[in-house]
């Protein structure tokens, strides 16, 4: 899809002045990995534009040609995905999966519910990253889904199972991505009598569940909700091709540009998601807007400045987890001690994100205090130059080259961020739209 960066083992980034310009954001993960699988479980042929050249959109492209599912490149910027409507050409596969939650989660339901021979598994922190409650969810109606390493987690084994119930409940409390990982599958289940999901306890991330009932609708399927606890599809609804379909710009990814424009004056805008993008991150804006930034909203850019040190935040961050942790590192900025609550799933990302997060922040010279489902900043008087360990995390490599920028608060620092080729789980060019933004060079 793209070729791949070839990064030193470290970026020193300068301090830096002043930010200010356009950055075009690369396509969200979420809605390519979803509209990936969904393109090729329907039926006909889907242009998707604008799909996003990453290491998590490979991983998903190079299973879905191994499950005989034909699709190319015109360009790039277009692919071309033709549709098994249902029924995958190959029913023995061996599926590497690497770190891309977005990729195994759906596709173990789809491959469970269809049923075969497949294995999957990926990276050591894949097997470390639960899947029970999708597994236990499936294995209760029917399907065959085996441990072959630990239990809860990868590496799995799917066999052809029976299903003989209609009905599945999750947790929601772990991931979303394992109800997204059931909707998706539902109208493979749902031939004859309703499918439904009940969701047990409080559902985290709901914006990344009205992305996957978005692009479910996209391709022809409705879901019927009873607010956030009860979800049902109704038999004889089958996922047919929009034809074309285009993928926004990623709203996480959009977050560090935002609050570059926050901290370091800006303006700076980010184009490809707006006032109307199905992804929740773009409420991302609203708590800089409570940090004190100017934010400005188009249908298709979202501009942010500031002409002061931001305000200090105490707020609820479950809705946008992986934005939050870009809220972490802009409360080195604020004028007092900022607290994230409820970011639990901070701990089953691609780190230890909590554990992560505390350890970083404390080497820039912030008081930082880490709870089990909250962590609370007291930024220092200045930043301390650091070298930043990313822990294999693209969004900790993104995050912490903030830290150089200087601002109104006179606090940025020189950083050296370690193993900066992370970035490509979701944006390969981050450090060249990074510097594309700063006043003075910054390698």
């Amino acid at each position: 899809m793209t070729q791949q960066k070839h990064y030193p083992h470290h970026i020193d980034i300068k301090p830096v002045m002043h930010v200010e310009g356009v950055v075009r954001l690369p396509g969200s993960k979420s809605i390519s990995n979803r509209t990936l699988l969904l393109a090729a479980l329907a039926e006909g042929t889907t242009t998707i534009h604008d799909l996003l050249a990453s290491d998590d959109t490979l991983v998903m492209l190079g299973a879905l040609r191994s499950l005989g599912i034909a699709w190319e490149q015109v360009d790039e910027h277009t692919h071309i995905v033709h549709g098994a409507g249902g029924v995958l050409p190959v029913h023995e596969a061996d599926l590497f999966m690497g770190n891309a939650g977005t990729a195994i989660r759906p596709l173990t339901a789809a491959l469970a519910v269809i049923g075969g021979d497949y294995t999957l598994h990926g990276v050591s922190r894949m097997h470390e990253r639960p899947i029970g409650d999708l597994v236990d969810a499936l294995n209760a109606v029917g399907t065959q889904i085996e441990y072959t390493g630990v239990e809860g987690y990868p590496p799995l084994r799917i066999r052809r199972g029976h299903i003989h119930a209609n009905r599945m409940s999750v947790r929601g409390n772990v991931s979303s991505q394992f109800l997204t990982a059931l909707l998706m599958s539902a109208p493979l289940m749902a031939r004859e009598h309703p499918v439904s999901i009940d969701v047990v306890g409080e559902l985290i991330s709901k914006p990344y569940i009205e992305i996957t009932l978005n692009l479910m609708r996209r391709f022809g399927v409705t879901v019927e909700q009873d607010g956030w606890q009860s979800f049902t599809v109704q038999p004889g609804q089958k996922y047919a091709s929009p034809g074309s379909i285009h993928v926004e710009g990623d709203a996480s990814s959009a977050s560090y540009f935002l609050a570059a424009g926050a901290i370091g004056g800006g303006p700076v805008r980010v184009e490809g998601v707006g006032k109307d993008s199905i992804q929740g991150d773009v409420r991302f804006a609203e708590a800089l807007e409570q940090m004190g930034a100017t934010i400005t909203r188009g249908d298709s850019w979202i501009e942010a400045t500031s002409n002061g040190v931001l305000k200090a935040i105490d707020a609820d961050f479950n809705h946008i987890p992986d934005a939050a942790m870009t809220i972490a590192v802009a409360a080195l900025y604020a004028d007092g001690t900022s607290t994230l609550r409820n970011i639990a799933s901070w701990r089953v990302k691609e780190t230890d994100r909590l554990s992560a997060m505390a350890t970083e922040l404390r080497k820039l010279g912030a008081t930082v205090e880490e709870g089990a489902d909250y962590i609370t900043i007291t930024p220092p008087e200045t930043i301390a130059a650091a070298t930043i360990d990313t822990y294999d995390d693209h969004r900790m490599a993104m995050c912490f080259s903030l830290a150089t920028l200087d601002g109104k608060a006179r606090r940025g620092n020189q950083m050296r961020i370690n193993d900066p080729k992370c970035v490509a789980k979701t944006f390969p060019e981050y450090f060249e739209a990074f510097a594309g933004i700063a006043r003075e060079t910054l390698f």
